[in-house]
Protein backbone atom coordinates (compact mmCIF):
# COMPACT_ATOMS: atom_id res chain seq x y z
CA UNK A 1 0.00 0.00 0.00
CA UNK A 2 1.29 3.35 -0.86
CA UNK A 3 1.59 6.39 1.09
CA UNK A 4 -0.73 9.36 0.54
CA UNK A 5 2.26 12.02 1.20
CA UNK A 6 3.94 10.04 -1.97
CA UNK A 7 0.94 10.15 -4.04
CA UNK A 8 0.48 13.76 -3.36
CA UNK A 9 1.28 16.20 -6.36
CA UNK A 10 3.44 18.47 -4.88
CA UNK A 11 4.83 15.37 -2.96
CA UNK A 12 8.99 16.69 -1.64
CA UNK A 13 11.59 13.99 -1.42
CA UNK A 14 13.82 15.33 -0.50
CA UNK A 15 15.18 18.10 2.74
CA UNK A 16 18.02 19.95 4.32
CA UNK A 17 18.90 18.90 8.08
CA UNK A 18 21.05 21.94 8.69
CA UNK A 19 17.83 24.07 8.48
CA UNK A 20 16.01 23.70 11.37
CA UNK A 21 17.98 24.62 14.72
CA UNK A 22 17.10 22.37 17.69
CA UNK A 23 19.12 23.66 20.13
CA UNK A 24 22.34 25.95 20.07
CA UNK A 25 25.35 25.91 23.14
CA UNK A 26 27.33 28.07 21.16
CA UNK A 27 28.88 28.49 17.55
CA UNK A 28 30.80 25.09 17.44
CA UNK A 29 28.01 23.05 19.65
CA UNK A 30 24.58 22.64 18.37
CA UNK A 31 21.80 20.47 16.94
CA UNK A 32 20.06 21.04 14.00
CA UNK A 33 16.76 18.62 13.16
CA UNK A 34 14.85 17.09 10.49
CA UNK A 35 11.30 16.08 11.88
CA UNK A 36 8.18 14.63 10.32
CA UNK A 37 6.46 18.24 10.87
CA UNK A 38 9.22 19.86 8.31
CA UNK A 39 9.29 17.00 5.93
CA UNK A 40 6.16 14.63 5.92
CA UNK A 41 7.71 12.04 3.61
CA UNK A 42 10.21 11.09 6.51
CA UNK A 43 9.07 8.02 8.42
CA UNK A 44 11.75 8.67 10.42
CA UNK A 45 13.71 11.66 12.56
CA UNK A 46 17.26 13.00 12.29
CA UNK A 47 19.49 15.59 14.82
CA UNK A 48 22.30 16.44 13.33
CA UNK A 49 24.70 16.89 15.60
CA UNK A 50 27.68 18.83 15.99
CA UNK A 51 30.13 19.15 19.39
CA UNK A 52 33.71 20.31 20.46
CA UNK A 53 35.72 17.74 22.67
CA UNK A 54 34.64 17.69 26.12
CA UNK A 55 30.89 18.46 25.43
CA UNK A 56 28.09 15.51 26.36
CA UNK A 57 25.13 15.23 25.43
CA UNK A 58 23.31 14.87 28.15
CA UNK A 59 21.75 12.22 29.92
CA UNK A 60 18.11 11.47 28.48
CA UNK A 61 16.14 8.92 27.53
CA UNK A 62 13.16 8.54 25.03
CA UNK A 63 9.61 7.23 25.78
CA UNK A 64 8.62 6.50 22.00
CA UNK A 65 11.66 6.01 19.74
CA UNK A 66 14.60 3.86 19.49
CA UNK A 67 17.77 5.81 18.62
CA UNK A 68 20.71 5.04 16.06
CA UNK A 69 23.98 7.23 16.39
CA UNK A 70 25.54 7.39 12.94
CA UNK A 71 29.24 8.83 13.26
CA UNK A 72 30.54 11.46 10.47
CA UNK A 73 33.51 13.00 11.71
CA UNK A 74 35.33 12.84 14.85
CA UNK A 75 34.95 9.73 17.78
CA UNK A 76 32.62 10.17 20.46
CA UNK A 77 31.54 8.22 23.65
CA UNK A 78 28.13 6.54 23.49
CA UNK A 79 26.58 5.12 26.91
CA UNK A 80 23.54 3.79 27.59
CA UNK A 81 21.97 2.21 30.91
CA UNK A 82 21.18 -1.25 30.07
CA UNK A 83 18.19 -2.09 32.34
CA UNK A 84 18.50 -6.05 32.59
CA UNK A 85 21.56 -6.26 33.54
CA UNK A 86 21.83 -3.02 35.46
CA UNK A 87 25.23 -1.86 33.53
CA UNK A 88 26.53 0.72 31.24
CA UNK A 89 27.29 -0.44 27.98
CA UNK A 90 29.89 2.12 26.41
CA UNK A 91 31.54 2.47 22.66
CA UNK A 92 33.76 4.44 20.83
CA UNK A 93 33.04 5.55 18.04
CA UNK A 94 34.62 6.64 14.91
CA UNK A 95 33.25 7.81 11.21
CA UNK A 96 30.97 4.96 10.18
CA UNK A 97 30.51 3.48 13.04
CA UNK A 98 27.00 3.37 14.87
CA UNK A 99 25.87 2.38 17.90
CA UNK A 100 21.75 2.25 19.22
CA UNK A 101 19.97 3.32 22.31
CA UNK A 102 16.82 1.34 22.85
CA UNK A 103 13.47 2.93 23.46
CA UNK A 104 13.03 3.72 27.04
CA UNK A 105 17.30 3.20 27.91
CA UNK A 106 18.96 5.86 29.53
CA UNK A 107 21.97 7.25 27.24
CA UNK A 108 24.86 10.03 26.84
CA UNK A 109 27.44 10.87 23.84
CA UNK A 110 30.53 12.54 24.81
CA UNK A 111 32.47 14.16 21.99
CA UNK A 112 36.32 13.17 22.62
CA UNK A 113 37.78 15.16 19.79
CA UNK A 114 37.22 18.56 18.63
CA UNK A 115 34.81 19.20 15.43
CA UNK A 116 32.84 15.43 16.04
CA UNK A 117 29.86 15.24 13.97
CA UNK A 118 27.19 12.81 13.89
CA UNK A 119 23.73 11.47 13.10
CA UNK A 120 20.52 10.23 15.84
CA UNK A 121 18.39 8.83 13.93
CA UNK A 122 14.68 7.93 15.15
CA UNK A 123 12.77 5.53 13.78
CA UNK A 124 9.55 7.76 14.54
CA UNK A 125 8.97 11.10 12.59
CA UNK A 126 9.66 12.99 16.27
CA UNK A 127 10.76 11.70 19.46
CA UNK A 128 9.80 12.43 23.07
CA UNK A 129 13.08 13.53 25.06
CA UNK A 130 12.85 13.21 29.31
CA UNK A 131 15.93 15.35 29.97
CA UNK A 132 17.86 14.04 33.35
CA UNK A 133 18.36 17.26 34.17
CA UNK A 134 14.53 17.48 34.81
CA UNK A 135 14.63 14.48 36.82
CA UNK A 136 16.98 15.59 38.90
CA UNK A 137 15.70 19.56 39.42
CA UNK A 138 12.01 18.33 39.77
CA UNK A 139 12.17 15.11 41.86
CA UNK A 140 11.46 17.04 45.01
CA UNK A 141 14.19 16.66 48.03
CA UNK A 142 12.03 15.22 50.30
CA UNK A 143 11.05 12.04 47.83
CA UNK A 144 15.02 11.24 47.58
CA UNK A 145 15.50 11.14 51.23
CA UNK A 146 12.69 8.98 51.86
CA UNK A 147 13.46 6.83 48.14
CA UNK A 148 17.48 6.36 49.15
CA UNK A 149 18.34 7.96 52.22
CA UNK A 150 20.00 10.83 50.63
CA UNK A 151 20.42 14.40 53.11
CA UNK A 152 17.56 16.59 51.68
CA UNK A 153 19.89 19.35 52.64
CA UNK A 154 23.11 17.67 50.31
CA UNK A 155 20.41 17.51 47.47
CA UNK A 156 19.33 20.63 47.56
CA UNK A 157 22.09 21.86 47.27
CA UNK A 158 23.74 19.68 44.22
CA UNK A 159 20.53 20.10 42.04
CA UNK A 160 20.65 23.96 42.66
CA UNK A 161 22.93 25.17 39.69
CA UNK A 162 20.14 23.50 37.11
CA UNK A 163 17.60 25.97 36.18
CA UNK A 164 16.71 24.61 33.21
CA UNK A 165 16.47 21.66 30.77
CA UNK A 166 20.10 20.71 29.75
CA UNK A 167 20.80 19.29 26.41
CA UNK A 168 24.63 19.76 25.73
CA UNK A 169 26.71 20.41 28.36
CA UNK A 170 28.48 20.84 30.78
CA UNK A 171 26.65 24.84 31.16
CA UNK A 172 28.94 27.63 30.08
CA UNK A 173 31.01 28.67 33.05
CA UNK A 174 30.50 25.29 34.89
CA UNK A 175 33.28 24.43 37.07
CA UNK A 176 35.21 27.79 36.82
CA UNK A 177 35.04 29.05 40.40
CA UNK A 178 36.69 25.72 41.11
CA UNK A 179 40.24 26.54 40.31
CA UNK A 180 42.07 24.06 42.76
CA UNK A 181 39.58 20.77 41.28
CA UNK A 182 41.04 17.87 41.23
CA UNK A 183 39.48 17.02 37.98
CA UNK A 184 40.98 20.20 36.35
CA UNK A 185 43.18 19.18 33.49
CA UNK A 186 41.73 15.36 32.90
CA UNK A 187 40.00 13.70 29.99
CA UNK A 188 36.66 13.68 30.04
CA UNK A 189 34.72 10.68 31.50
CA UNK A 190 32.01 8.92 29.94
Amino acid sequence: MMDAVWQAPDVTLAADSTRVLNYERDPHNYITQLFGNQFPAIRNGIFNVHLSKGIIVQPHWHTNVTETVFVIDGEVVTSVFDPFTQRPLIYRLKPGQVSVFPKGWFHWILAVTDRAHFLTIFDQPTPDIVYGSDFLRFTPKEVMNRAYCVNEDVYEKAVAPIRESVILGPPIGCGQHQVNSPRQGREPQA
